[in-house]
């Protein structure tokens, strides 16, 4: 590799800034005194949550009983949210759980201010070009930005990239979504303003939306995607977002198939937004104002095989495991297209409204000792990543990925040979949920608010 620049080096490097990467990012700066370096390719911090939704799932099981399952880093997020009110509830309209919708602007700030007080380094507009293992053991990677290629050292690297761009140049085994089973279906978001929600929730609400796409499919009247899709209001007065667009998935590596997603997701986007202003009430005078992401939403790419695979079978178990690090409740939600192009999305909820546990054996490989993964590219097959993927759990997995890097930095053992009890420990220290809780979450936005705690 040749470098134009000259760069520094880390004990922790963070690749991608998503909420997965920025909570690894935080986690490994706070637990030790070596310096943590955060990269991303965009020109701010939040990845998904900033760039195209503004709802957390996850944080609370669905059903009547919900359990909280998810905390530490993740609270301290939506506590500063709501310190500003840019946050409320919204109740499991769409059979996920209580989701909690954010500004997803002003959670560009509140991602800058946590991963800056945490003392990391970030590396903005810059991308992973090419990475290399040293001699000692370490990493050398190659970083493109603005001015040329940067060279960084690394002592310990946490792939939070989404699409597994490290751990793919460095060899660590990977399944690529859609060679095994079919993967799930892209979406661009979208949002309009002047909408008014009153007049909509007097009209029908939900059931007047997915009446009205049926009748639109079934009839031609408009060519949707799919007979289903949700709106929601935003923490901006007047707004709504959307996830209605479906595009088939194709490769995410092939940039000429991509290059034909983007294109076709911003055709339906335009298709949905006739259909609001003739056919819902309260969206006569809406206007889409934005697609929600510098990219279509890509639900997955790349997946670790990892020291341990969580399944299908995992998830509907309620599965316990030694070595655990923080907890899902949400259903498995795989949005799919069978073979006529029909919308085939399965929910599919976890027994009596529990909760299940994943182990840190799902964030490393065998062989790689100082590589740690986080996010939607952790080791898992179709139907449990589509159950834990949801930003609840890619944050508290980035979480667990920092402390764990931190640990095997602090105590120079490779990842894998940490003591997870020490891990678990430290997680639990700063309040992360990795035990079932014995009782229901106290949700109420009355006493979130009140409290400014959420717990």
């Amino acid at each position: 590799m040749t470098f134009s620049l000259t760069g520094n080096s880390y004990g922790v490097v963070v690749i991608g800034a998503g909420s997965a990467g920025c909570c690894a990012a935080i986690a490994a700066a706070e637990s030790t005194r070596q310096p943590v370096l955060l990269v991303e390719r965009y020109g701010f911090l939040g990845g998904v949550s900033t760039q195209s939704l503004d709802t957390f799932y996850g944080f609370f099981s669905p059903g009547e009983r919900p359990k909280k399952a998810a905390g530490g880093i993740p609270d301290r997020v939506v506590n500063l949210l709501a310190e500003k009110g840019e946050i409320f509830l919204r109740p499991n309209t769409y059979g996920a759980g209580t989701g909690v919708t954010y500004n997803p602007e002003y959670l560009k700030l509140v991602w800058d201010d946590l991963v800056s007080s945490a003392g990391v380094d970030v590396l903005l507009h810059s991308r992973l070009a090419g990475v290399e293992q040293k001699a000692d053991g370490g990493y050398r990677l190659a970083l493109e930005a603005p001015g040329g290629t940067l060279a960084i050292n690394a002592e310990r690297l946490i792939d939070a990239s989404g699409d597994a761009h490290a751990a793919y140049m460095l060899g660590a085994p990977l399944e690529e979504a859609g060679t095994l089973e079919a993967a799930q279906t892209f979406t661009t978001t979208f949002r309009m303003c002047n909408v008014d929600l009153e007049r909509y929730s007097e009209a029908g609400g939900k059931n007047l939306l997915q009446r009205k796409m049926i009748e639109a499919v079934e009839t031609g009247t408009y060519a949707l995607p799919r007979k289903k899709g949700s709106v929601h209001a935003m923490v901006q007065p007047k707004c709504i977002a959307t996830v209605a667009v479906r595009v088939p998935f194709s490769s995410p590596f092939d940039p000429w198939a991509l290059s034909a997603a983007e294109k076709e997701g911003r055709r339906q986007a335009y298709v949905y937004e006739a259909f609001l202003r003739a056919e819902i009430a309260g969206f006569e005078d809406a206007k889409i104002i934005g697609m929600s992401s510098p990219q279509i939403g890509i639900r997955e790419s790349r997946r670790l095989y990892g020291a341990y695979r969580l399944t299908r079978a995992d998830c509907l178990g309620e599965a316990r495991f030694d070595d655990a690090v923080f907890l899902c409740g949400a259903p498995i939600e795989d949005h799919r297209m069978d073979a006529d192009g029909e919308e085939e999305t399965e929910w599919v909820y976890i027994p009596n409204g529990g909760v299940y546990q994943i182990p840190y054996r799902t964030l490393y490989a065998a062989g790689f000792d100082r590589l740690l993964v986080a996010g939607r590219c952790f080791s898992a097959d179709h139907s449990a990543h589509a159950s834990c993927r949801s930003m609840a759990q890619t944050m508290s997995m980035g979480q667990a990925a920092g402390v764990a890097a931190a640990l095997s930095l602090d105590t120079n053992r490779a990842v894998h040979e940490i003591e997870v009890t020490r891990l678990r420990q430290r997680l639990e220290a700063i309040g992360a949920v990795i035990e079932p809780p014995a009782s229901e979450a106290k949700i109420g936005r009355d006493d979130w608010f009140k409290n400014r705690q959420y717990a």
